[in-house]
């Protein structure tokens, strides 16, 4: 069973110092009264106590507190231990040590950290904002002292020759961010006022130390400020232009110009022979009026053979030349002077080109069709997003809507080909 303490002389002393002795009773901001060491229970207006009747409510107070740190404390605790849990419960009211993490710290077992925890307690609401006091600060370490002392009085040394102490950075929350203010409390007539000793002064942070900058921050930042000077004193070096992409435009066909190192000869002499443009089955080309139809070649003059070249069609004078039929070889002559049989030559100059890939409306239908499907395969994710269990089956339309997306490319790609002609498939 766990024995049960009693509250001794050095928690009535602790309290005693810190709570301050009161002769008449004086009013709270709350409505309440106190008198003596912090009493309450049976505080009057116009009620005065001596200092032994004060001590004696005190002890009578602490009755309550003591019997409410026995029943929730279920590690066991020295007399030390339970002397300043009994001033930390007297300060702060047993409703809240109950509610306390100091409480569930001891019955962790955890009394180092209980002890650490004692020292949160301590700000104030003082004039509308909740700030430390320095009173409390001093309270909050004396309590903590006293429940880290020895119950025999012997300490433990510290290895501190041999194990350096270190910064702990874990513990910032133990340093208050505000500067802790120094307030007392005046009566004025039977009413109690806090007001602060210097002054209402404006609050400014402390600044621990854990929160300034390190060795290593330091050196990182003298390093960083090194290298700014020497990098601002060199001229800015404007990175290297890469070199122009090559045009990616289709190239237009070589054009081969018309062998100039033998002249054609003049076919007709009354007048030079105009120069004509390639032939084109355009209503613009107006027909040439005054050639002849059959120009016999001269007896001494031998045929000139001229190569066919591929990207210029062949002028009027050079079809004249070519052994193969010409649209201009009417009535069954050639302008070579030579009779041709017309029902011999049912091979035309240019046959037609055969579609290699299939008729425009096929290509329009496959273009239709990739647009169904990649629509298709869209609206039909759209309807089973909301439900998170047909991951499965929204595959099926995003393998859909890449099967559109492919075939709407190939008919593309086929059209414009069929579009261009033989001039894109040469390209």
């Amino acid at each position: 069973m766990k024995p049960r303490h009693q509250v001794s002389r050095a928690a009535v002393d602790l309290i005693k110092r810190f709570e301050g002795y009161r002769q008449k009773a004086a009013q709270l901001p709350d409505g309440r009264w106190t008198i003596g060491y912090g009493h309450t229970l049976t505080a009057r207006g116009g009620a005065t106590v001596s200092e032994q009747d004060a001590e004696a409510l005190l002890l009578y107070d602490l009755i309550t507190v003591a019997h409410a740190v026995n029943e929730h404390t279920y590690a066991p605790l020295n007399q030390n231990q339970f002397d300043a849990l009994t001033c930390f419960a007297f300060n702060i009211g047993t409703e809240n040590f109950m509610r306390s993490g100091v409480l569930r710290r001891i019955n962790e077992g955890s009394l180092l950290q209980a002890a650490c925890a004692m020292e949160m307690w301590r700000k104030a609401d003082f004039e509308g904002e909740r700030i430390v006091i320095d009173a409390l600060v001093r309270r909050r370490a004396a309590e903590k002292t006293l429940f880290l002392t020895p119950p025999d009085g012997q300490w433990v040394p510290a290895p501190s020759p041999v194990l350096r102490p270190k910064v702990d950075y874990d513990a910032s929350c133990a340093v208050p961010k505000q500067t802790p203010a120094a307030v007392s409390a005046r009566l004025e007539g039977d009413r109690a006022i806090a007001e602060r000793e210097e002054g209402p002064a404006p609050l400014t942070p402390a600044i621990p130390e854990e929160d300034a900058p390190s060795a290593s921050q330091q050196a990182a930042a003298a390093v960083s400020a090194r290298l700014e000077a020497i990098l601002a004193d060199e001229p800015v070096r404007s990175a290297p232009q890469p070199p122009p992409a090559p045009d990616l435009a289709m190239p237009e066909p070589p054009v081969t110009p018309v062998a100039a190192a033998e002249p054609a000869p003049v076919l007709h002499a009354p007048e030079p022979a105009p120069t004509l443009e390639p032939f084109r089955l355009t209503p613009e080309e107006p027909a040439p009026a005054q050639a002849p139809l059959f120009v016999p070649d001269p007896p001494a003059a031998a045929p000139v053979q001229t190569p066919v070249q591929a990207p210029v069609e062949p002028t009027l004078f050079e079809t004249a030349r070519e052994p193969t039929r010409s649209p201009f070889n009417l009535g069954g002559f050639s302008t070579s002077g030579a009779e041709v049989d017309i029902q011999t030559l049912d091979v035309p100059l240019n046959p037609p080109e055969q579609p290699a890939f299939g008729g425009g409306s096929l290509l329009v239908s496959l273009g239709l069709l990739g647009l169904a499907l990649f629509g298709g395969g869209v609206l039909w994710n759209l309807s089973v997003a909301s439900d998170p269990g047909l991951n499965a089956v929204r595959m099926f339309g995003w393998g859909a809507s890449v099967i559109g997306v492919i075939c709407f490319a190939v008919s593309a790609y086929l059209l414009l080909r069929k579009l261009g002609g033989p001039d894109l498939d040469e390209a």
